[in-house]
């Protein structure tokens, strides 16, 4: 029972990153219709911002308070992430809005590529790891006696419940939300409605982005390691969580995000780790065939 537990507390969390990432796609496909398949190496590529910004904080000017670390490295990495994926909308996305339906999936996997090779290039294929000056505390509540919860996993389960209430909020209560939601409607019918559906979308990637980043630093810190090819693996997980959850529904995305990581965390530990994203992409299909909205998606309705 014990290791059940101590399964769960890491699947949580794991499941929480992937949440976060998937919120990005969600939002993204949702009104524009499109995978952004370069979701994922946006993420990788906010990971290496805030490596960078930390090292300059750190071996640089020699700053040694965490909470000041974190909050500008935080800020820093989705600021700069956030300005790459609205750059990368008005390039790579926007010039073949009108054009056929497969042309922006194509770019996309551009994108992606491009991104990956760039960091390759420019960052190295090792691994960089996280400089432990200053520490970065490592400690742990017991819940039993072999059952542990660290600081760390706490503020991963915290911040995802928080940005995804206030993105909730955002969805629903403010004119972003009400415009993007009638973007995700009908384009033209809110264009004749004076909302800028041009600024509306570029909105949206500019939060996909920032959300990318705030996953980024998490997973960051809770790994102490990156590469320049975790945005794939990542990337494709967090799609995956935002098919099962229901694609346009931010609970949906973080609910998907929590079952992909608990049962990747689940297979890898009582059975084996070499088919534990079989195993996730097989629950996607069983879930998929019987619902194919997702779980908490809402069934597409026909205009006649």
């Amino acid at each position: 029972m014990e290791s059940f537990l101590q399964q769960l507390v890491y699947g949580l969390t794991l499941g929480s990153i992937y949440g976060l990432i998937a919120i990005g796609y969600t939002m993204v496909f949702g009104i524009i219709g499109m995978v952004n398949f370069a979701h994922g190496d946006v993420f990788m590529l906010s990971c290496f911002v805030a490596l960078i910004v930390f090292m300059v904080l750190t071996q640089m000017f020699g700053i040694t308070s965490l909470a000041l670390i974190f909050v500008v490295v935080m800020v820093a990495a989705m600021v700069l992430t956030s300005l790459w994926n609205w750059t990368i909308e008005r390039v790579a996305y926007r010039p073949l809005r009108g054009s056929f339906r497969l042309a922006p999936l194509i770019s996309a996997i551009g994108v992606s590529i491009f991104l990956s090779n760039f960091v390759q290039v420019v960052q190295g294929p090792r691994n960089k790891p996280l400089p432990q000056s200053p520490q970065i505390p490592e400690d742990v509540f017991h819940l039993t006696a072999n059952v542990t919860i660290s600081y760390k996993q706490l503020l991963i389960w915290i911040a995802t419940a928080v940005v995804l209430a206030v993105f909730w909020y955002i969805v629903q209560k403010t004119p972003l939300g009400r415009a993007q939601r009638a973007c995700e409607q009908d384009r033209k019918m809110a264009s004749l409605l004076g909302i800028d559906v041009d600024r509306t979308i570029s909105l949206t990637f500019v939060i996909a982005a920032a959300l990318a980043a705030f996953a980024g630093v998490l997973f960051m810190t809770y790994y102490n390691v990156i590469n320049f090819a975790d945005g794939f693996i990542p990337g494709v997980k967090a799609f995956t969580a935002a098919v099962l959850g229901g694609i346009g529904s931010l609970p949906g995305a973080v609910l998907g995000g929590i079952l992909i990581g608990l049962i990747e965390q689940m297979w890898s530990h009582f059975f084996s780790t070499d088919y534990k994203d079989v195993a996730a992409f097989s629950i996607l299909a069983i879930t998929l065939i019987f619902m194919p909205s997702g779980l908490l998606g809402r069934p597409e309705v026909e205009k006649v």
